[in-house]
């Protein structure tokens, strides 16, 4: 199994390059980086788009895709290796490819009326139409489609009439074929090109889905036309508000006839249209930067939840007095609402977003990422949770690792960014090294360049390196040969050269006069710079190919570390002056190099071949070796809080990130079970014993350490928190720590800065908020910069007024709103406040109103009753008459005064009302934690719990995520309240040591169980060693010799006691004896009518810890056998009382499987189990089904017979709180390269995989985890247990 987890991914943005980059197709849509597609699809329980998987079997630049119109199912891409794939997205998979397009496809589009035919041009054409199955399968070209005189653009097929095409080309003209009628090649030219040979490239085409012969058309320069492909005129050419608004993209609005969108070039404006108006009619600013390409999906039908905490929906009925249907809201020109529908936004900056029209909002926005190879990648020295990267398309970037968005960007235009370097601690300084602009200095937080360095010319630098132990030195090394050391303000200090191009250069850890290259001459230099000599100090030869990064170990002194395009990694000691180890493995060029800082041992590279692998650098194994990227893996790095999270950057255009914590795990079991500090912390001498358990060498948990030395209560509990802290990755394990210690009863003023912008208890939830609102009324006082995009004023105060009303503070957003200028939401909202406060609200708008002598003032004056202002008002402007009218008005007593005093009911709620508000606050809190345990978020998911003091569903939810450790962490400070859960944990994760080497582990964690006679038992019974040392753990766990057990079984049978005498059979030298009696008393249970899973349960758990070596002898074959089938059935019975939904149906066809192929007598026909099966899939699915959806046919009566007898044998006093699927983290996290498929499903596995015990056979680690939690025993029937924890 996989030992390195992906806990993160930060996917890149689309291209700016190629036109057909972004496409769409009933509920999902996709884009394109440079080399892979991204495919998001909507989640119909929560109404929002996630990714759902990447497709990357392009090595070149993807030049465009297109969805097939008449199967939603399947896609074409195109990329300039002359390669043209159809996919399937629901399978993941290629469904055809074609290898020589015979030139770059620049345009792709399916053939309307072929069934399967994908057309694709390059250049001046000719059209190829490629169909991909069928009796006509293959390329042919079209008859009339080439010998184009101007490059083609772009083309597209008319959606209704057969075989109507049209090409866009460079010089701004249009060709048009249609069968049967003349051919039209280069007509159309806008007017001021006419007689000139000026290119003006058409850059957007879209034929009029109403019409036949209408088009739409941007070139470059000379705007949009709408244009008519039979008479060949311009029927409109549309106006921009000025020349700068050139436009490259434009689509059709579908929900609205005659409708269209397009999307400024130079910012981010999207602009409404009418094929009736030259004028826009309105435009929305979405982004500073501008738009490169836009599609208009139809809105899917947004699902309601079926457990959404909607109110019910209004009756139909209408009568007079029913409440009238407010009109939506017009936009400024009062003539248009926008259309319904999404567009699908790529921006120049690689942004990508779902604009929803009609509500005027993102329902789905990535801000900006990486639209190429990203090279280098780096943690912020003085925090973990900022993440640089340094990319091929000119940038660098800032990411905040928990929330997986940029914070910042440079300014770009620097060539290619090949390498960084943060300043040491906390200066907000990066250093970045380009292929032709030198290296340069850019100030993060003000966000400009402050210095360059120039010293190599316009030679490209491949590294650069911040000393850390001399802040003001920095190295770089270049094309042309030499590193050069300099000073932060550019005065050089050394240079050294070399015979050949310098890749790579690293400082040495422990000596700040030190540093390391690795050269094209295959060779690595250690050069010492405290003297005057240019001559390296020791010169390491070795590598049988150049040698690109270099890396000395922030452990040991004196060693270092090398990777070359020979494919291996060397380590090399500058004392010995020697290559102490080649790690071979990679297929193809190491790039990423990155030691553990604090595990010595621990060594990770990262190749051309796609892999990262991870090396135990005592003996040259390699530990791990992870498949997900889909291209090049660049940088490695971590940061030293967090040694145990590791980042990843690749060719893919992807930052990944992973948890290295399972390579380790034994050392937190260690910490949990309060082993003494000589197992947990330990010199790099005692660590690198080969074959020796892991130890703590690193600087940041010598800190833990001491700090806890210094406390004198508490100690436990604290070195559980740091431990745990320092050991998991982000993504909410400090908000759940935090909240463990509110509920603790800590003082609220410990609590950090960061905890405000996390999951909060309730008591905290609403006097945090305020001040969050508060804060950002303040913003309008100073003037202050953020981050990317940073938020307006006007939107400050929108979010601070949105908070004050959820929190039902109703003055202050009213005031708020009057600020931005919104006096009708303050309005009609300050009634809630006081009739008072209303009156006087009116009054203040009445008296703007009046200065600015608008007579919208009448309203205000009447409502209020406010006759003599209003009186005042019309007589100032000569309107004798209108004041007339008012005041006869008054004096028939038509205008009143609104009563102020508060209306007749008691302020405070009832008691009732608070407890049903308390149970509503519960139901929200489980809906959200339901979200992010379904976003793969388990930590978060237990936070939301926590937030209600919800403990049991906390642990729940950290065990159904097999975040096991932190959950036993967690449960061991909860104490008393969360020990069902901690004990049940405990089992669980002595279950996963049950293994050599680390027995003694799992024997550690069980005996902190206070009832745990019988599961030391279980431990005894399945551990695989001599007599001698069976008998030592025997003494260890309180439990008679093997010897003795024998006769000791005898006597609890003769007694009748069939559970004791399994368990001591089970201990004794020939535990095959305890088969046959477990088996005859489970047989003669199921053969009674009244049977249930508790009565059966019970044994076939404690027989199936029975020793592997001992099952699967020649003579247990039979028994064997039937204790399979047994507890594959009872599993099954067990996966329907969990709802694991998802295994019921593999456990019930395993149990059949194993009934038909082996000669049995067990009381279960096989024609039962699939009645069974049938009802339970009925009857369930009836349940499950939404209740907009049509449900499929209803159970008959004799399935609910059936259901309900099932129910009866699994009701029990089961984990209750426990029910519902395991979801690991990295579950929703698509992999590149890595495809396997399920062994259940015959479907691609999503997220993290278990291989069972053939190597090849695999299964979802979320499946396995429910499989082992019901039936111990492999799904290959062999007997083998599985062990997934």
């Amino acid at each position: 199994m996989s030992q390195v987890k992906q806990v993160g991914l930060l996917a890149a943005g689309c291209q700016p390059w190629n036109k057909d980059v972004c496409a769409a197709s009933g509920d999902r849509f996709a884009y394109c980086a440079t080399l892979a597609i991204y495919i998001y699809q909507l989640d119909h329980r929560y109404n929002e788009f996630k990714l759902r998987s990447i497709m990357s079997e392009h090595k070149k630049t993807i030049t465009a895709i297109s969805w097939c119109p008449h199967n939603a199912e399947v896609f074409a891409s195109a990329s300039a290796d002359n390669l043209l794939i159809v996919w399937n997205v629901a399978e993941q998979k290629v469904v055809a490819r074609l290898d020589n397009t015979k030139g770059i496809p620049a345009s792709v589009s399916w053939c309307w009326n072929a069934g399967e035919g994908v057309a694709f041009v390059s250049h001046r054409g000719p059209l190829y139409i490629w169909v991909t199955s069928g009796p006509d399968a293959g390329v042919t070209v079209h008859k009339e489609a080439h010998s184009f005189l101007s490059d083609i653009c772009l083309f597209r097929w008319h959606p209704v009439k057969k075989g109507k095409v049209v090409f866009g080309h460079t010089d701004g003209s249009l060709s048009i074929f249609q069968p049967g009628t003349k051919n039209q090649k280069h007509v159309l030219r806008p007017e001021s090109l006419e007689g000139t040979d000026e290119e003006d490239p058409v850059t957007a085409l879209e034929w009029d889905p109403l019409s036949t012969d209408y088009l739409l058309v941007a070139n470059l320069h000379n705007g949009i036309r709408l244009v008519d492909s039979e008479s060949l005129t311009c029927i409109t050419s549309f106006t921009f508000p000025s020349a700068a608004a050139s436009v490259q993209c434009l689509a059709w609005v579908p929900s609205a006839p005659g409708m269209f969108i397009t999307g400024d070039s130079q910012v981010g404006v999207l602009r409404i249209w009418n094929v009736s108006r030259s004028t826009s009619l309105d435009n929305f600013k979405l982004k500073k930067t501008g738009f490169h390409a836009l599609h208009v999906l139809n809105s899917p039908p947004a699902k309601k939840s079926k457990n959404s905490l909607g109110s019910p929906t209004k009756s139909l009925h209408m009568s007079s007095t029913s409440e009238a249907v407010p009109p939506p809201t017009l936009s400024q020109n009062q003539a248009f609402s926008l259309p319904p529908g999404h567009a699908v936004c790529c921006f120049m900056d690689g942004g990508v977003g779902l604009y929803n029209m009609g509500a005027k909002k993102w329902d789905f926005l990535r801000d900006l990422g990486h639209v190429e190879t990203i090279f280098d990648c780096k943690f912020k020295p003085d925090d973990p949770n900022l993440l640089a990267t340094a990319s091929f398309d000119g940038t660098i970037k800032v990411w905040d690792i928990n929330t997986l968005t940029a914070v910042y960007t440079s300014p770009g235009n620097e060539g290619v960014v090949y390498s960084l370097s943060w300043a040491p601690g906390d200066l907000n300084c990066i250093a970045g090294a380009t292929s032709r602009n030198g290296a340069f200095i850019w100030d993060v937080k003000k966000g400009k360049m402050i210095t360059r360095f120039n010293e190599h010319g316009k030679n490209g630098i491949f590294c650069i390196a911040w000393s850390h132990k001399d802040s003001k030195r920095i190295a770089t090394c270049s094309g042309d040969g030499f590193c050069i050391i300099r000073t932060i303000d550019g005065k050089i200090l050394h240079k050294y050269k070399h015979p050949s191009a310098v890749f790579g250069c690293d400082w040495s850890q422990n000596n700040k006069d030190m540093i390391a290259t690795g050269c094209e001459d295959k060779n690595v230099r250690v050069y010492y710079l405290a003297t005057s000599s240019d001559q390296p100090l020791k010169v390491f030869s070795g590598h049988l190919a150049k040698v690109f990064h270099v890396r000395w170990s922030p452990l040991r002194e004196g060693i270092l570390c090398s990777g070359s395009d020979d494919g291996t990694v060397r380590i090399w000691d500058y004392t010995q002056d020697a290559c102490i180890n080649v790690l071979s493995g990679h297929t193809a060029p190491v790039r990423g190099l990155m030691w553990n800082t604090e595990v010595p041992y621990l060594l990770t590279s990262g190749s051309w071949d796609y892999t990262i692998r991870v090396w135990d650098t005592r003996d040259g194994t390699c530990l791990d070796t992870v498949y997900d990227h889909g291209a090049d893996v660049y940088g490695l790095t971590c940061h030293p809080s967090r040694p145990f999270t590791m980042a990843s950057c690749s060719r893919d255009s992807t930052v990944r990130l992973w948890s290295l914590t399972p390579l380790i795990a034994p050392l937190l079991v260690n910490i949990l079970t309060d082993r003494p500090w000589d197992d947990i912390i330990g010199n790099t001498d005692r660590a690198m014993v080969p074959g020796a358990p892991p130890l703590l060498c690193g600087k940041v948990c010598r800190d833990i350490k001491q700090d806890l030395d210094k406390l004198t209560s508490e100690v436990g509990s604290r070195k559980l928190r740091c431990f745990s802290e320092c050991f998991s990755p982000p993504g909410g394990s400090h908000n759940l720590w935090d909240l463990v210690a509110v509920i603790m009863g800590q003082d609220d003023s410990l609590l950090p800065q960061s905890y405000g912008k996390s999951i909060m208890h309730m008591k905290h939830l609403v006097r945090f908020k305020t001040s969050e609102a508060q804060e950002l009324t303040i913003v309008k006082m100073s003037k202050f910069g953020g981050g990317i995009g940073a938020p307006s004023k006007e939107e400050r105060l929108r979010s601070a007024a949105d908070i004050h009303l959820s929190l039902g503070q109703t003055q202050r957003y009213c005031e708020l709103m009057v600020e931005l200028g919104e006096w009708d939401k303050a309005l009609s909202v300050a009634p809630g406040v006081s009739m008072k406060y209303w009156k006087k609200l009116m009054q203040r708008r009445a008296d703007q109103l009046m200065e600015e002598a608008n007579h919208d003032v009448i309203p205000y004056c009447i409502a209020t009753g406010d006759v003599r202002k209003l009186v005042t008002f019309f007589t100032s402007r000569g309107q004798l008459k209108e004041a007339l009218l008012v005041t006869q008005g008054a004096c028939e007593g038509n205008i009143h005064v609104p009563h102020t005093s508060s209306i007749n009911h008691t302020v405070t709620p009832e008691t009732d009302d608070l407890e049903a508000y308390h149970g509503l606050l519960h139901k929200v809190c489980k809906e959200l934690a339901e979200w992010y345990f379904q976003d793969g978020q388990a930590v978060l998911a237990a936070c939301c719990h926590l937030a209600v003091d919800n403990m049991e569903l906390a642990m729940a939810n950290l065990i159904r995520g097999n975040e096991l450790e932190l959950a036993v962490c967690v449960g061991a400070v909860l104490g008393e309240p969360a020990n069902q859960a901690t004990h049940y944990v405990l089992e669980l994760l002595a279950r996963k040591y049950m293994t050599m080497p680390t027995w003694d582990l799992a024997a550690d964690l069980l005996h902190m169980i206070p009832d745990n006679q019988l599961l030391l038992a279980k431990l005894c019974a399945f551990y695989p060693g001599s007599t001698a040392d069976i008998n030592q753990l025997h003494k260890r766990c309180g439990l008679p010799p093997v010897e003795e057990s024998e006769s000791l079984a005898e006597a609890a049978l003769s007694e009748g006691d069939v559970f004791n005498a399994v368990r001591l059979h089970l201990l004794s030298a020939t535990p095959e004896n305890a088969l046959s009696i477990g088996i005859a008393h489970v047989k003669e249970q199921l053969s009674g009518s009244d049977w249930t899973v508790e009565s059966v349960h019970p044994i076939l758990d404690l027989l199936s810890y029975i020793r592997t070596d001992r099952l699967i002898l020649a003579k247990c074959t039979e028994q064997r056998s039937e204790l399979l089938i047994l507890c594959g059935y009872v599993g099954a019975l067990l996966a329907i009382r969990r709802q694991y939904c998802s295994i019921v149906p593999a456990l019930y066809e395993y149990t059949s499987q194993l009934m038909k192929r082996r000669e049995v007598c067990v009381p279960l026909q096989i024609k039962q189990l699939s009645v069974e099966l049938e009802a339970w899939t009925a009857c369930t699915h009836t349940l499950n089904t939404p209740p907009d959806e049509a449900p499929s046919t209803p159970p008959s009566e004799a399935q609910r017979v059936e259901f309900s007898q099932l129910q009866s044998r699994i009701q029990g006093a089961g984990l209750l709180w426990l029910e519902g699927p395991d979801y690991v983290t990295g579950s929703n996290l698509p992999s590149h390269s890595d495809v396997q498929v399920s062994c259940f499903t015959g479907n691609r596995i999503q997220g993290p995989v278990f291989f069972l015990e053939d190597g090849k056979s695999s299964i979802s680690l979320n499946d396995a985890l429910m499989w082992a939690k019901v039936n111990p025993f492999s799904p290959l029937g062999t007997g083998v247990r599985i062990n997934p924890f």
